[in-house]
């Protein structure tokens, strides 16, 4: 079942093709109720997982723009888990949405990665906008629902954003923007002519001044509709500058100039080494069914087994996969719960915001990084690796083994790790942390 909608992109029109998002609709009365504890949230996660791997392979070689999954991202009410109860979130902390988004990501890592991106923006403003901003875009963001994206690509230049009186105007090109195409809202960021100032806004993303490319057709994560967006003249009120006053139009140093407005940064990168996890725990899994079904055992050995599970090298290859997941898991846990109990401890008024200090800062962000050095060392082992003990016929484009890796190797090119495995080498030898930047 297939839907398509009429975009324009470089002045030429063409259809958008979708999958209909009726085919997931019976969820939107199953999972009207939200999860009440940790427990139940990543429990409704993994009834996500389990719908969305029955058909993952054929999904991803179809390359539809995602306009299903999300609606069922939304009538599970995952897109709500971080949010405050009060307007109908789940009140729970980052600890469970990285769980959440990893096991997602097992059976789909496009839409792990699409659920992980939009509660990063979802909680922009807790981070970089004052309380009253926080609060106002979390109000909107869950009694509708929202879904968001972001044209934050650092690569790029800067959006361009000029002084309109009582609203800012930003404009530019962005060449990867995840999730916008098929986003409620889109975060931007840009600098303010004639300053060095940069400024964060949630904009609608259904208007012309929005001008997708749709031209997102790379080998991983294909269903994150990641393509280039144009920003002409989108307007936003001085009121949803985050973090800045609009009566002064200056930036509120209280809020931006403290080392909790630079927590986004290691907040998403531990976004991404929780999806890693989860793609390489999904392609270990996918691959130990296939070899127990599929797999034929290796007749010329000298040492013949009559089945595939029975071969040492299969069980010994699985065994250290294993063992080596296990580890980044217990490695990522920790360190996920640590960035959570910082949101706990320092969110809120501005008063808790300022008690969290640079050293905290830093140590977390090394922390993180050095997560994301072994999920994207042990990710690529793995993904690629389980090959070696499923045989050549599991590289059959229907059996769908291939795409664990093209998903993982697509975003492991995010930042090249190198540079973390000296950050981090710095911070043992030298007891140096970076300076707070897109990356680090």
């Amino acid at each position: 079942m297939g839907s398509a909608d009429t975009a324009t992109a470089n002045g030429n029109a063409f259809e958008v093709v979708y999958r209909d998002p009726s085919v997931y609709a019976e969820y939107e009365s199953k999972w009207s109720a939200l999860p009440q504890d940790a427990d139940g949230w990543l429990q409704r996660a993994q009834h996500v997982a389990d719908v969305l791997s029955v058909d993952a392979a054929q999904r991803e070689r179809e390359n539809k723009s995602p306009r299903a999954e999300v609606a069922l991202l939304k009538h599970s009410q995952l897109l709500k888990l971080l949010g405050p109860k009060e307007y109908g979130g789940g009140g729970q902390p980052w600890e469970v949405g990285y769980k959440a988004i990893r096991k997602v990501a097992e059976a789909d890592g496009s839409i792990g990665m699409l659920l992980g991106y939009h509660l990063l923006w979802s909680t922009t403003a807790h981070v970089v906008g004052s309380p009253e901003q926080a609060d106002r875009l979390q109000k909107l963001i869950i009694e509708n629902n929202y879904f968001l994206g972001g044209a934050v690509n650092p690569r790029d230049n800067d959006l361009k954003i000029t002084d309109q009186g009582d609203k800012i105007v930003f404009n530019g090109f962005k060449h990867f923007n995840t999730g916008g195409v098929i986003s409620d809202l889109t975060v931007l960021e840009g600098v303010l002519e004639g300053t060095e100032h940069h400024i964060f806004a949630i904009v609608p993303t259904n208007q012309p001044g929005i001008v997708f490319s749709h031209n997102w057709d790379n080998i991983g994560l294909r269903l994150t509709e990641s393509g280039s967006v144009k920003i002409e003249n989108v307007e936003a009120p001085w009121s949803d500058a985050l973090g800045w006053n609009a009566d002064t139009k200056q930036p509120n140093p209280e809020i931006l100039q403290i080392p909790f407005a630079s927590l986004l940064l290691p907040t998403i990168q531990l976004v991404f080494s929780n999806f890693y996890l989860g793609i390489a725990l999904g392609a270990l899994d996918y691959a130990a069914k296939y070899t127990v079904k599929n797999t034929r055992p290796w007749p010329y050995g000298g040492d013949n087994k009559d089945a595939s599970t029975d071969e040492f090298y299969i069980l010994s290859t699985y065994g250290t996969y294993h063992a080596h997941l296990l580890a980044a898991t217990a490695l990522l846990d920790t360190v996920s719960a640590s960035l959570s109990n910082l949101y706990l401890l320092h969110s809120g008024p501005l008063s808790k915001r300022s008690t969290l200090t640079a050293a905290q800062r830093g140590a977390i962000a090394e922390s993180v990084a050095a997560t994301k050095i072994v999920t994207t060392d042990t990710g690529l082992k793995v993904t690629s690796g389980v090959f070696e003990v499923t045989g050549s016929r599991s590289t059959a484009s229907k059996v769908g083994l291939d795409r664990f890796w093209r998903d993982l190797r697509t975003h492991t090119l995010h930042d090249p790790v190198a540079y973390k495995r000296r950050e981090v080498g710095r911070w043992r030898v030298l007891g140096e942390a970076p300076e707070p930047t897109w990356y680090t």
